[in-house]
């Protein structure tokens, strides 16, 4: 009896010096993705009411909208992040240079700026946006408060082609040993890891690059382990499912499945979405260089065989958020790769776009028939992807 006195004690104290002081204030608030349309697995389609097909995606549930200020001075600030952001880009640059800019820069009179790191790059991203291809359609950024360049079609770049690096640089290599950096492509609505160099002239590949200053605490977690199948995170305050349940699942059944799981006598459980779940990559991990993935090990994550059969290979995980691309743009979701963004290219299976990657699957499919490889680097499409739901931890 004595030591489990002394067991609720510890974690009460625990609670109270860890998290309910770190509560009162959120130091990674999720900014929402903005979508307010709903969508079948091909279609725009009317709200849906609870019980409904499609209830529970990302137009159903409302976060953080976003809200920007521009200062006037070439700076925008973030209302929700508190992070001031540069509103023009400029010229393209290489990775070292952009570190050179921001250290020298005293653009709006501070001298604090720095290259943000990938999840306040994507702190950025709205899913309002639209691409077919290699051509644009809507900006996947506000370019109301931010400008956004295209690619330089006159000579000979797609309109894609306008990347941003962010400071993250990614644990392993893609391709055949490339360094790589992660960076967001806010002209196509993705995040991939980027060659520092190109191997064919050997010279240092140049993207675009927005500084960033202010809360330096922005995109770190804060997680606490419940001891009941849930983690909470109280730096963004949600609370995730643990351990996801192993099962491969289309989109539609995704959702379903994280609207009726009862888990830790809570029943408001969804399938998050597209930022809220990749505020849970850690891209200090990777199955190359941990041997497991892109997340803290205080979740537990299925292992999953590759295409060819070998073992080591993590999900890619649903997120409630539709990805509008191609012919039929409401027909395919976001998910993020917690393993290797593998694809296949030159016949050969090889780790592409980097574990923590974000990309997007059709969202159904015959399951017998996936996966398959899709696009110019062969990304591998399983289609029937993992679920780990979350809910708002209510303070």
């Amino acid at each position: 009896m004595k030591t489990y006195i002394k067991q609720v004690f510890l974690f009460l104290s625990i609670c109270l010096s860890i998290g309910y002081s770190v509560v009162a204030q959120i130091t990674y608030p999720i900014v929402d993705t903005g979508v307010t349309v709903f969508y079948s697995n091909n279609a725009v389609i009317s709200v849906p009411n609870s019980g409904d097909e499609f209830y529970g995606q990302d137009a159903t549930y409302t976060g953080n909208q976003p809200s920007y200020t521009d200062n006037g001075d070439g700076t925008i600030t973030d209302n929700v992040t508190g992070l001031m952001w540069e509103k023009d880009m400029g010229e393209k640059m290489t990775f070292e240079a952009s570190f050179s800019k921001a250290q020298h820069s005293n653009l709006g009179g501070y001298s604090d700026w720095r290259v943000p790191t990938i999840k306040e790059l994507y702190s950025l991203i709205l899913f309002t946006g639209q691409i077919k291809g290699a051509k644009s359609n809507t900006l996947f950024i506000d370019t109301k408060y931010f400008n956004q360049t295209l690619g330089n079609t006159k000579i000979g770049e797609r309109e894609i082609d306008a990347q941003t690096w962010s400071s993250t640089k990614y644990v392993g290599v893609t391709m055949k040993g490339d360094e790589t950096v992660f960076g967001v492509n806010f002209v196509d609505g993705r995040i991939k890891g980027y060659p520092t160099q190109k191997k064919r002239t050997r010279t240092e590949n140049t993207m675009y690059f927005r500084m960033v200053r202010g809360n330096t605490d922005y995109g770190k977690n804060n997680f606490i382990d419940n001891g009941d199948g849930t983690i909470s995170d109280y730096a963004t305050g949600l609370m995730w499912q643990k351990a996801d349940d192993g099962v491969a699942r289309d989109w539609e059944t995704a959702i379903n499945y994280s609207e009726d799981l009862e888990l830790a006598n809570h029943t408001d459980w969804r399938l998050p979405n597209a930022k809220e779940l990749q505020s849970i990559v850690d891209y200090s991990r990777s199955p190359q260089t941990t041997n497991s993935p892109a997340i803290n090990p205080i979740f537990s994550t299925t292992e999953i065989k590759d295409p060819n059969g070998n073992s080591g290979q993590y999900p890619f995980f649903w997120t409630s958020t539709t990805h509008l691309d191609g012919v039929n743009p409401s027909s395919g979701a976001v998910y993020i790769a917690f393993g290797e963004g593998q694809g296949k290219m030159r016949n050969q299976l090889m780790d592409v776009h980097g574990a923590g990657c974000q990309r997007s699957d059709p969202k159904s499919g015959n399951k017998n028939q996936y996966p398959t490889y899709f696009g110019p680097q062969g990304d591998v499409r399983y289609v029937f992807n993992y679920v780990r739901s979350v809910r708002n931890i209510k303070f």
